[in-house]
């Protein structure tokens, strides 16, 4: 094996990757910045923030899931050079997806009543309420924003999604600053405050990247004159047999860390604030696998349209050896500096709430160790995916998913997860296994594929 046919590939991948990791660490700085604000208010306060994005996280997993069928057709349609059919893509796809938008606040805001049959502590449920009802409104936005950015991926214009969700967090930031605490004369509405920066700052970003799109000579055409009473059944078919797989796919996944969020607030509320902790951590180093996720799809679709599978496979295995290597440095950043990161979400200075926030951060410290090891495997499973997004096989990909966190990790975070067992550490002990099965089986999945895909090409020509 040359190690050069892939490493020549990293300067192209990460310039494609770097804008999608920058933009979706954009979208986990929202919630690390409400995280530390509403954290100096208290550990129920942050616990509440933790319990109603909960909801919000699953409903977000099937909008954002669904949305990324738009990338591999738009990537397909870019390669084969066919501008009516990227369009239809786009226009059709931005439909559905505020369709799912509305459906899905829907869904959360009648779904409200749940927090209290979850035996879920009751000052934790009674802040989380009023959090939930705008939050879940800016699921309508932010599903639309998807239906922008994944079409806008599809092009290889990956930085405009980011450009719009780095001015929204710096509205956010802005709008909680001043509504959570009350600065400058606004009123002062605690964690109510966030779930206003949060709605602001989502509307702001749709306006935005479509105005982007709108300047760029290459996408011009197809964001302008949309005739969105006038759709395409066949297309719509399409994006609903790739988007729903899709969505399932990142339902499952999302679904068994939410499931962990639930499972430690079986504990208590200063487990399920730890819980928080080390999952907002791990979600930032998890956006930078996800933008090479992107990158794969992307690029797997491009040669899918020209038909070259052999380059398709070695530019994957590049995208991949380029994500194992980030995930081994992000490991030993969790492993080397475990003890000082949960400190940065708890106020020391509190004497009424010192006890409580030195567990938080003893508890978060232990779940760092776990965190640190999956690094690996959640890093490999969400870039495979992507790949195999690309190749638009998306049927079996959901099986192994489904199989991966609910019949092997959740079993094991529920039963290691009781107090007279591991507690959160057994919980996060859960996630570690579902992701690990999840790296092996996609992987398995992609390499038989591809192989598959090379010989019935050489059958063909030979």
């Amino acid at each position: 094996m040359n190690l050069a046919n892939y490493t020549k590939e990293f300067k192209y991948n990460w310039k494609l990757a770097a804008p999608v990791m920058l933009g979706m660490l954009g979208h986990t700085f929202v919630s690390f910045v409400d995280n530390i604000m509403v954290g100096q208010l208290g550990t129920a306060e942050l616990a509440a923030v933790s319990l109603g994005n909960s909801f919000m996280f699953i409903a977000m997993s099937i909008g954002i899931g669904f949305s990324t069928a738009i990338t591999p057709l738009t990537a397909e349609a870019d390669g084969a050079n066919n501008a009516k059919q990227a369009k239809s893509v786009f226009k059709n796809g931005l439909v559905l997806c505020f369709l799912l938008g509305t459906f899905l606040f829907l869904g959360v805001y009648f779904a409200k009543p749940l927090l209290y049959l979850m035996k879920q502590p009751e000052e934790v449920v009674v802040l989380a309420e009023p959090y939930l009802d705008l939050v879940a409104f800016s699921l309508i936005p932010l599903i639309v924003f998807q239906a922008f950015k994944q079409f806008s991926d599809g092009l290889s214009l990956t930085r405009y999604p980011m450009y719009a969700t780095l001015l929204a967090n710096v509205v956010n930031v802005g709008l909680n600053y001043v509504l959570i605490f009350g600065h400058f004369g606004f009123p002062k509405l605690g964690i109510v405050g966030a779930a206003y920066g949060t709605l602001a700052s989502r509307f702001i970003m749709v306006a935005y990247v479509w105005l982007l799109l709108l300047k760029k000579e290459k996408s011009k055409a197809f964001v302008s004159n949309l005739k969105v009473f006038v759709l395409d059944k066949l297309m719509i078919r399409k994006i609903i047999s790739l988007g729903m797989p899709s969505s399932m796919q990142m339902f499952f996944e999302v679904a068994i860390f939410t499931a962990a969020i639930w499972l430690s607030g079986l504990l208590g509320k200063n487990p399920q604030a730890a819980n928080q902790i080390a999952l907002n951590l791990s979600s930032m180093t998890f956006m930078i696998a996800m933008g090479l996720s992107v990158a794969s799809m992307i690029r797997v679709g491009n040669q899918k349209g020209l038909q070259n599978f052999r380059e398709l496979r070695r530019i994957a295995f590049s995208i991949f050896l380029l994500g194992l290597i980030l995930a081994i440095f992000f490991g030993l950043i969790f492993l080397l500096f475990r003890h000082q990161l949960p400190k940065l979400y708890v106020d020391f200075d509190d004497v009424v709430n010192f006890k409580d926030n030195m567990e938080v951060v003893s508890i978060a410290t232990q779940l760092l160790l776990a965190a640190a090891i999956f690094q690996i495997s959640d890093s490999i499973q969400v870039m495979v995916l992507g790949a195999l997004r690309g190749l638009q096989d998306v049927k079996i990909p959901t099986l192994i998913t489904f199989i991966a966190y609910w019949a092997v990790g959740f079993p094991i975070s529920y039963f290691l997860g009781k107090e007279e067992m591991y507690g959160s550490f057994g919980i996060w002990l859960g996630l570690l296994a579902g992701l690990s099965t999840a790296a092996v089986l996609l992987y398995v999945r992609f390499n038989y594929l591809t192989l598959k895909l090379i010989k019935t090409k050489h059958h063909e020509s030979t």
